[in-house]
């Protein structure tokens, strides 16, 4: 496991709580538009701290932080992450989880270990949309991609059975989103979840770029679409 980066204050990214946020590098997708492009890429990303260096870290913010989010990359990768969370866990810190949902396995463990308070899962389009999405169409063999999106619908189903606190979200571009695939994603996940529409935003460490934002009155029509299956979705 390599920790390749650490924002150490967050008031956004665990909701309702004052926490650090810490990356793990690697990942199984391929999205064209990810944010953390250095993070994703083998052989790019580098090891900033160890995992005595970062224990070390929050051994120092008890008392000062209420918890640990835990992004990417893609986590659930790491076959050692539980061991990880345990740590975190035994020093009081309540966890938060990011994941693209490929890895129900790893995040079934988890949830019934009791190591996760919060799981938020990015849903990055309607199933059929997947493949392209997640730059599964280019370099990935048909069987991969399919077990690949079968686990994230594993995991979708795991998480609304609500054994533990999540939200699903959703980053919109205008050239991969549609009214088409918001009201396919609506049907697909239909419940009383927490659901996030979030406007794509470019912030440099792009693995390729080129997307484009809807306006926020596209959103507000978007979202009104969504409502009709998923009634707390909102624009964050």
């Amino acid at each position: 496991m390599k920790i390749c980066g650490i924002q150490k204050l967050t008031l956004l990214d665990f909701p309702g709580r004052i926490a650090c946020t810490v990356f793990l590098g690697g990942c199984n997708f391929r999205c064209p538009y990810c944010h953390n492009g250095s993070l994703v890429r083998p052989g790019e990303f580098e090891e900033i701290m160890t995992v005595e260096k970062f224990l070390d870290f929050l051994d120092t913010r008890v008392g000062r932080l209420q918890g640990v989010c835990i992004s990417g990359g893609e986590p659930t990768l790491h076959s050692d992450l539980p061991e990880l969370v345990g740590e975190i866990k035994s020093r009081g810190f309540e966890v938060k989880l990011d994941t693209n949902g490929t890895n129900p396995e790893m995040l079934y463990r988890l949830i019934n270990d009791g190591l996760v308070d919060y799981v938020a899962m990015d849903i990055k389009n309607s199933i059929e949309n997947y493949p392209e999405t997640t730059g599964l169409k280019e370099g990935y063999k048909a069987q991969s991609a399919e077990l690949l999106i079968e686990g994230v619908k594993q995991s979708a189903e795991l998480l609304m059975q609500g054994r533990v606190d999540f939200e699903f979200r959703t980053t919109l571009m205008r050239e991969l989103h549609s009214v088409e695939s918001i009201e396919s994603i609506g049907r697909w996940l239909r419940g009383d979840e927490k659901f996030f529409l979030q406007t794509y935003r470019d912030e440099g460490d792009l693995l390729v770029g080129g997307f484009s934002p809807f306006t926020r009155a596209e959103t507000e029509s978007l979202i009104m679409i969504l409502k009709k299956y998923i009634p707390n979705a909102e624009i964050r």
